[in-house]
């Protein structure tokens, strides 16, 4: 196995990419730019400095320094970078076969390949919920390859028989102390029982995640776990928050149902992947232990994932159908909710990320819908505590001090949301931590 992942390194070492990008330069200026800062839904009119990756200064007028690189907006929107709180960057592009035919090489090299391609649609930064993803993770930050900041939180935790356990029928019975080959990888965890979890959990911290990711409950894509299935106990729960609590992190929890989420919030998992058949009570329940509903603006409609298995298209029905009543529900309770897309296993689907980001107005404002892509996302951000990598400034805002992650929009999406659903034409202008990737603005010099 480990001669897999020394050449897997190899490999990737050698890929090069047309970034799009030009040399981190000391010093930037963006000129006559109305700021939408992720907080505020009034526009700032005003000017950008940004020395290295940060934004040094904030001002109507600012005096440029020796030589800058000075970008005109020309009246046109500046945003701050926006967040996917729910990206798989390991499946984003992987076929719906890859569980059967797929192996480490097929999933390293699709990740990398995608990885400019969700920068270029101005996420910015990823908190990527399951997958190893570890090493993409880190040569992105060193700057040999192209793509988001990635949150990661390593192997996706399951039971036996639970929604990440990708092992066929003919597999079992296990062997005590076999593997299957996605969890030989890093892809998965299998663990039944108190002290497994506990170990699984601690591997996954162990690896570099910044926070956990576990099934609570049963799923669309996966074929041995109807949805109304309760996963893991009560105590099997606590022992997998327990450990997350000694990291001063915390777990996430894939989960749909009432009796499942309550047993989750009961042990403390503090953010709630999808929830869509909930109830008030529940939601309420979640409120009053500031839990956070990470759910997805996926309905039954033209942009439906549709898979190779009846059941699943039926279990994903059944899912869908309670999307409009559990964001109405927990906007009217004021639960705190973060925005995420949870698209996977096609390039056409993963293309999406924007427009399933312009389909919340359906329930939200243009400026509630970017602020909870951007500062609100940030905040559930911050649940990693010391975890968290990204640590010189805040994400998700337009500050000083803050990240330099903008984007430039031609025209106002606090107007017309719409605009982040092209992201190839609407976004003249694409900056990570300092740099500019994307720029088809003529009036810069």
């Amino acid at each position: 196995m480990k001669k897999i992942f020394y050449l897997f390194l190899v490999i990737i070492l050698t890929l090069t990419f047309d970034t799009q990008g030009q040399d981190v330069q000391s010093v930037t200026l963006i000129t006559n730019a109305r700021i939408f800062d992720g907080v505020n839904e009034k526009l700032i009119e005003g000017d950008i400095l940004i020395e290295n990756n940060l934004i040094k200064e904030i001002s109507s007028s600012i005096k440029a320094p020796k030589d800058p690189i000075i970008i005109d907006a020309d009246g046109k929107t500046v945003i701050p970078g926006l967040i996917d709180m729910h990206w798989h960057m390991a499946l984003a592009e992987l076929p719906m076969t890859f569980v059967l035919t797929g192996d480490a090489f097929e999933v390293g090299i699709r990740s990398t390949l995608a990885s400019p391609k969700t920068l270029m649609r101005g996420f910015t930064t990823m908190r990527d919920m399951g997958g190893n993803v570890f090493s993409l993770k880190r040569l992105i930050d060193e700057g040999l390859v192209v793509g988001p900041r990635i949150l990661p939180s390593g192997p996706m935790i399951s039971q036996t028989g639970g929604h990440f356990d990708y092992r066929l029928i003919n597999q079992i019975p296990d062997k005590i102390g076999n593997m299957s080959y996605w969890e030989e990888v890093g892809m998965t965890a299998i663990a039944d029982g108190e002290a497994e979890a506990r170990k699984r959990t601690r591997e996954a911290f162990m690896m570099g995640a910044t926070q956990i990711k576990i099934a609570g409950g049963g799923g669309v894509a996966s074929h041995y776990d109807p949805i109304d299935v309760r996963q893991y106990s009560l105590e099997e729960m606590k022992a997998i928050v327990d450990v997350a609590n000694s990291y001063n992190s915390y777990v996430s929890a894939h989960i749909f149902t009432d009796d499942a989420i309550q047993i989750a919030i009961k042990a403390g998992v503090k953010s709630i992947e999808h929830g869509m058949l909930m109830s008030r009570e529940t939601l309420q329940m979640m409120k009053d232990n500031e839990v956070w509903l990470s759910t997805q603006p996926i309905l039954n409609d033209e942009d439906a994932d549709k898979f190779p298995n009846e059941e699943s298209n039926r279990k994903f029905a059944v899912v869908t159908q309670g999307t409009d009543n559990v964001y109405k529900l927990a906007k009217e309770i004021g639960v705190n909710m973060a925005y995420g897309t949870d698209l996977f296993m096609s390039a056409e689907a993963a293309a999406k990320q924007g427009k399933l980001l312009a389909k919340l107005t359906r329930w939200f404002t243009p400026y509630e819908a970017l602020r909870m892509a951007t500062s609100e996302n940030a905040r559930l951000l911050e649940l990693s505590g010391p975890r968290h990598p990204y640590k010189e400034g805040p994400l998700g805002v337009i500050k000083e001090g803050a990240y330099a992650d903008l984007i430039i929009v031609d025209g106002n999406p606090l107007e017309d949301l719409n605009l982040v659903a092209d992201p190839e034409n609407n976004f003249v202008v694409i900056m990570k931590d300092g740099k500019v990737y994307k720029n088809t603005l003529d009036n810069t010099n």
